[in-house]
């Protein structure tokens, strides 16, 4: 199954269901490079040709400047010019990589995604945001371009393991929080266990997902709006990911719930949509909490691309489906994040 989206910036392509030979209906007789990373290469290795692929190791602490300096090294060394397609074949690191080295070397690239994580599929690969991380600071650098095309294999869910399945979830839950209730009354009727021996149902949520965030970057490709609201539990998530090196869902997770409880105090949000939220989080077995540093947490925030002054716009709950932006006072952050803190008993 496919449609197309056609955003500002351009066209995309999705292909739901679909299977890793389908790129060759957009090579169009283009020489193709592929990235990816130690751990697909090393799954999949009869799908990356040793003359025509760039491979990079895995992990969020390789998302930087330096990495990308050294794909386009490689790129060099391969001969790749401007008529040649770029296809990332990864997780949500190698997308954002991919994305933006095509958009910067010789001044752009042709690209497509085949994401392999369920965190990717759910969100990280969609929208054409590009970029790497700059220190603590995450995606501090990047550029929003559109990929080609976004094919979703779902035998590459097969090679996940359940941590990882966890971790991708948190961003599906996000988007039950801020949207659409009835995504997250769903996902309390299912188990992680049953996405595993049911693709399919595990398809259904990506399309869902998917078809949140092209609205939501329909509306608002540039990030001046709307748009923001996909960063429900990710600007405190980012934060917590980078000081306490968390896997990206998991550091969501806990910034959803600081989200809720600063909610309670800004929209009046019920404590029991925070509880509810704490549940769903439970049953998809993400962190709810952490020992992290509070002044580590806001030093990170003082940095966000967010912040304005004294103030960091903030996504908040009005109620359960419908996510609101406030521009909040960084010492009311510190309170709620120690607030929050002596609250897990730590």
């Amino acid at each position: 199954m496919f449609y197309n989206v056609d955003f500002p910036s351009g066209s995309v392509t999705y292909l739901f269901e679909e299977v890793f030979q389908s790129i060759e209906r957009f090579k169009k007789e283009r020489r193709t490079v592929y990235l990816t990373d130690d751990v697909v290469s090393g799954l999949y290795p009869d799908l990356f040709p040793a003359e025509s692929t760039v491979i990079v190791p895995s992990g969020e602490q390789h998302k930087t400047m330096v990495q990308v300096e050294r794909i386009i090294t490689r790129l060099q060394q391969l001969n790749v010019d401007r008529s040649c397609l770029l296809i990332a074949v990864g997780g949500g690191v190698i997308t954002d990589m991919a994305g933006f080295v095509a958009s910067i070397y010789m001044r752009g690239l042709h690209f497509g995604f085949v994401p392999t994580t369920f965190l990717a599929m759910v969100d990280a690969s969609i929208g054409g945001k590009n970029g790497v991380n700059f220190g603590l600071f995450k995606n501090m650098i990047g550029v929003i371009r559109q990929p080609e095309f976004i094919i979703f294999d779902p035998l590459f869910l097969k090679s996940l393991p359940q941590r990882e399945w966890s971790n991708g979830f948190a961003e599906a839950i996000k988007y039950g929080c801020i949207f659409d209730e009835t995504l997250f009354t769903n996902l309390f009727k299912h188990h992680l266990s049953e996405y595993h021996h049911n693709l399919s149902l595990a398809s259904s949520i990506i399309r869902n997902c998917v078809d949140w965030k092209n609205r939501t970057v329909l509306a608002d490709e540039q990030e001046r709006g709307m748009r923001k609201l996909l960063n429900f539990g990710h600007t405190a998530g980012h934060a917590l990911e980078s000081v306490c090196l968390l896997p990206h869902g998991f550091a969501v997770s806990i910034g959803m719930l600081i989200a809720c409880k600063i909610s309670e105090r800004v929209t009046g949000l019920s404590a029991h949509v925070t509880e509810r939220v704490q549940q769903i989080l439970v049953h998809y077995q993400l962190p709810i909490q952490n020992d992290f540093q509070v002044e580590e947490v806001m030093r990170v925030l003082m940095g966000d691309k967010k912040r304005t002054g004294n103030h960091l716009d903030f996504i908040v709950l009005e109620k359960l489906g419908k996510g609101s932006i406030v521009n909040l006072n960084f010492e009311l952050i510190r309170q709620v994040l120690i607030d929050f803190k002596d609250a897990s008993h730590y």
